[in-house]
């Protein structure tokens, strides 16, 4: 199994991919014919000429330089081998080190640049240079090997920095996803939570009195037939979060408060409107709150059918914005949730009020009711 990030190569080459290696090719044949100009000579004990055998060794180490994206450390090996013998095997070889730290891990590498030393060691004994020390030549092809092992290294980290910068974008990417699931979530539980209580308290009160007036049993279906109509208008809303961005979509706003309440009354509840709406607040703020009343006035139909609730909404810029909704006991039993069952609306509620920069407290109120109370920032300066 490939022990790198960039060992896995397509068989297919691209464009780019013929250039680099075209260019290479050319650059190993260059430095072999350069580094053995002038050293071919024949040899009498064997009888054959070994320029020419040093030639094919060449142009054979070159050749085997096109598989050295699907095998470049058995290239690498072969040509080190090779160079032992042949001078001009070394361009190839070179070029071969260079594929091993691109592709390979570090530790791979460090290994076959040891044992790419064995053809400069054997250069000083059988090929030394009349003009240059052992010493000098030994070091002049270390370094120059180190320098193409050098160059492969610095390409292996970089494509493996730009693989890491994708996948961290990725994981952001997923991330802001996940987060909008969150907020799609939250805004059905919030819309969908407000539409479907109005609809089990009208389809109650049916059920409970079979024996009304056709008038009120018209009215109430008309209630349910136009809270259908608004939760279903609603959802196509909140759903369209997954084809346009949030900010296209309709968001309600502090004014809208006025309605949520018009809306609970009509639907047979005793909602009373404490005191005026303050002037537009900042978006983000103005939302929070309206999301506040309506979770608390679905929370008062759901757990406290029946009782009355007080709406209060105050504060100014610089000041802050205070939302309470306080609903009496209905029928003898508290009008709320226990402490130890707040439920997801209250709980997705508080979150959402804490991204505002706010803080959400609720209880048990002091004549047996319940009580939600938020307060949000309000900066002068917005």
């Amino acid at each position: 199994m490939p022990d790198s990030v960039t060992a896995s190569v397509p068989v297919r080459r691209g464009p780019r991919d013929w250039t680099v290696d075209t260019a290479l090719f050319l650059l190993a044949v260059a430095y072999g014919v350069l580094s053995a100009k002038g050293r071919g000579q024949a040899d009498p004990g064997l009888g054959v000429n070994w320029w020419y055998v040093e030639q094919l060794a060449g142009v054979f180490g070159c050749v085997l330089l096109w598989l050295r994206r699907r095998k470049p450390v058995e290239v690498a090996f072969v040509l080190i081998g090779l160079s032992v013998l042949f001078e001009m095997v070394a361009g190839a070889m070179l070029v071969a080190l260079f594929s091993v730290a691109v592709h390979r891990s570090p530790r791979t590498t460090a290994v076959v640049y040891t044992a790419s030393l064995l053809p400069v060691v054997s250069d000083v004994f059988i090929r030394p240079d009349a003009g240059l020390p052992a010493f000098h030549f030994f070091l002049f092809g270390t370094i120059v090997q180190a320098g193409a092992v050098g160059w492969g290294l610095f390409i292996h980290h970089r494509r493996k920095l730009l693989v890491q910068v994708a996948a961290e974008a990725a994981l952001r990417a997923e991330q802001v996803q996940l987060r909008a699931r969150e907020e799609v979530a939250r805004e059905m539980h919030d819309v969908l939570g407000h539409r479907l209580s109005l609809l089990a308290l009208h389809a109650g009160a049916l059920e409970y009195r079979p024996d009304a007036p056709s008038a009120d049993v018209a009215r109430a279906a008309g209630v349910i037939r136009e809270s259908a109509h608004q939760a279903l208008q609603d959802l196509r809303q909140v759903l369209g979060v997954l084809r346009a961005p949030a900010g296209e979509l309709p968001q309600p706003t502090l004014a809208d408060v006025h309605r949520l309440v018009a809306e609970s009354c009509a639907a047979g509840m005793r909602v009373r409107l404490l005191k005026e709406i303050p002037e537009a607040a900042p978006d983000l703020i103005g939302r929070t709150a309206y999301r506040v009343v309506q979770e608390a006035l679905t929370n008062v139909r759901k757990h406290a059918p029946g009782a009355a609730a007080r709406v209060g909404v105050t504060g100014r810029a610089g000041e802050g914005l205070r939302v309470e909704v306080v609903n009496a006991a209905a029928g003898g039993r508290p009008g709320g949730q226990a402490a130890g069952d707040a439920g997801q609306g209250l709980a997705g509620l508080a979150e959402r009020v804490a991204l505002a920069g706010g803080r959400l407290e609720y209880g048990p109120a002091a004549d047996g009711g319940w009580e939600v109370t938020a307060a949000l920032p309000w900066p002068r300066e917005a």
